[in-house]
């Protein structure tokens, strides 16, 4: 797993939700899943496996979505049969694993289907009488991603439609392969004439799906942009065939008018 994905997954809880249920003292339970993404070749089935790591017992719904992006990244689902479960329902004890069976009931053709199964935590059933005071009840909600690759599977990035107005350096992070990528970050950075450095910014990065541009836009400081001769582009990415780096560099000149 790519050390960009890592960072979301586990600064996110991959897609966590927090809802709080009640006024007071916070109190937030602790569940994982593993692994952490599902890859299927054509329809097969695997085993995920649900660990309840608090000190009380919880409650999950189980639920599976199809899942596409849109430029900017956002997740867009819709429901799904293509993923398939079971159990759908399940109480785990303080500490305990439970094995869930995961299976795909598609085959991809010439792209990569993509997937998000969702373990969702479920208010407990009965309520503790507590006499120290209310306490806030976080919920959670993972999603794990899931893919169905195609037999001849490729992943190429491109950074293309620079374009910098009114002091908005913006541009398109591409992938024109038939399978998804990890898009780790994307460092912007712009020079002077003689070279120097006026403002080098990292960007989130994160997954970059089949034929999907993750689009990016970023101000120019008002004091920089008049100075501004040059803006590159490096945007590291998991994909080997570009190298050990992963790395899609690109520049372009800036306009003095392209400030205003």
């Amino acid at each position: 797993m790519y050390l960009g994905e890592m960072r979301r997954l586990l600064a996110l809880s991959t897609m966590v939700l927090g809802l709080g249920l009640q006024a007071g003292t916070t109190s937030a339970s602790a569940f994982k899943v593993t692994p952490v993404r599902v890859t299927f070749s054509g329809p097969s089935s695997t085993l995920l496996s649900l660990h309840n790591e608090s000190d009380q017992p919880l409650r999950f719904q189980i639920s599976s979505f199809t899942w596409s992006q849109d430029a900017r990244g956002s997740v867009q689902l819709s429901p799904t049969d293509d993923i398939v479960f079971f159990p759908a329902l399940l109480t785990l004890n303080a500490g305990e694993e439970r094995k869930v069976r995961v299976a795909a009931t598609v085959a991809a053709t010439d792209v990569e289907k993509t997937y998000r199964i969702f373990f969702e935590e479920l208010p407990p059933l009965e309520k503790k009488d507590d006499k120290t005071g209310a306490q806030v009840r976080i919920l959670t909600k993972m999603g794990i991603p899931i893919f169905v690759t195609p037999a001849k599977g490729y992943a190429q990035a491109t950074v293309d439609s620079l374009r910098m107005a009114k002091g908005v350096v913006s541009f398109e992070v591409r992938n024109s392969g038939n399978v998804h990528f990890g898009l780790q970050g994307v460092k912007v950075r712009g020079m002077s004439s003689s070279g120097e450095t006026l403002f080098e910014k990292q960007l989130d990065g994160w997954y970059v799906l089949a034929g999907s541009p993750r689009t990016y836009s970023l101000e120019i400081p008002e004091g920089v942009c008049p100075r501004l001769k040059t803006v590159a582009i490096e945007a590291q990415t998991d994909v080997t065939s570009i190298g050990s780096a992963g790395t899609v560099a690109t520049q372009f000149e800036v306009q003095r008018a392209s400030c205003k």
